[in-house]
């Protein structure tokens, strides 16, 4: 199919229709509101629980909660916030209604105001959404690398956007990211994959390594709330001393001094809690690799034991 000319879009009047209405749609429909982008249309899928979230998100926004054939998208962008295994399927559903009615009725016409469409999957590329390309729309992903979750409002301020796609959408997407308070970083399509391994390392993954902590407290009597408590403190000191001064030069505890008789007493203890030994273990190797470790011979031994 021949591509459409994309059209400018003025950043000013650049109107949004957001595709779901669950917590990334909520948090960001909100946020584009706030940053001077008209929301017209909060687009669901076509069940009960999705219409009705649609309408709580639509009436905080001042837009129309709608499905897809019944959309005008008479918007500039169009940004789906929804799995990755429906970002496609969603883009077909969509894009099916903008050529329909501009051959109808002409140019003038709901839908033909379309020139952008994003997704936010940190993991997929922008060519999830080709049947909008196809349709005329320059097409970017743009990923947030923050943690949305219920009941929590986190600040958009200095948080990377991950842009990759056509070069008129990653511009138009950078523009909104600085109007959001947001970094863009720039992606090629080889990088996305990787890019999202290491995103999910740092929240995910990093949560899962708490619980693991959680585990281990166990081995000194603390229940987890008594144990998330008592190691707030010291994480929260650590990430700090990390933003501030590196990760060598915030390394402190046996592992520095090489007290590998120490290691060996906390090895010993863990063998009743076998997940949090498997972390501390593998955790323990990567410091030897990477962080400034004394008496590394005692505690390879140690460690391989």
């Amino acid at each position: 199919m021949t591509r459409k000319p994309v059209a400018k879009t003025t950043i000013g009047n650049c109107t949004v229709a957001i595709v779901g209405a669950g917590r990334l749609a909520t948090f960001l429909a909100v946020a584009l509101n706030d940053a001077g982008f008209p929301i017209a249309e909060i687009v669901a899928r076509d069940s009960a629980r999705s219409r009705r979230r649609a309408r709580f998100l639509a009436e905080k926004v001042g837009a129309r909660a709608v499905i897809a054939r019944s959309a005008a998208l008479n918007v500039g962008l169009l940004w789906f916030c929804v799995p990755d295994r429906e970002i496609r399927s969603a883009a077909s559903s969509v894009a099916d209604h903008i050529p329909a009615r501009t051959s109808a009725t002409g140019a003038n016409v709901p839908g033909a105001n379309v020139r952008f469409a994003f997704h936010s999957s940190g993991a997929l590329l922008s060519q999830e959404l080709e049947p909008l390309r196809e349709a005329g729309a320059a097409v970017a992903s743009v990923h947030p690398l923050m943690t949305f979750v219920a009941g929590t409002h986190p600040s958009l301020a200095g948080v990377p956007f991950a842009l990759e796609g056509d070069r008129t959408a990653t511009q138009m997407a950078r523009r909104i990211v600085q109007e959001l308070g947001g970094e863009s970083v720039f992606l090629s399509p080889s990088s996305k994959r990787a890019y999202h391994a290491w995103a999910t390392m740092a929240s995910p993954l990093l949560l899962a390594f708490l619980v693991t902590l959680e585990e281990a407290a166990r081995a000194a009597g603390l229940a987890p709330a008594e144990a998330r408590r008592m190691s707030l403190p010291i994480v929260r000191q650590t990430l700090a001393n990390y933003s501030r001064l590196g990760a060598a030069r915030s390394f402190s505890g046996p592992l520095v001094r090489g007290d590998a008789e120490t290691v060996a007493k906390h090895l010993a203890v863990l063998k009743k809690y076998p997940a949090a030994c498997k972390v501390y273990v593998a955790l323990a190797q990567e410091a030897l690799r990477k962080l400034p470790v004394r008496n590394q011979y005692e505690l390879k031994k140690l460690l391989l034991e």
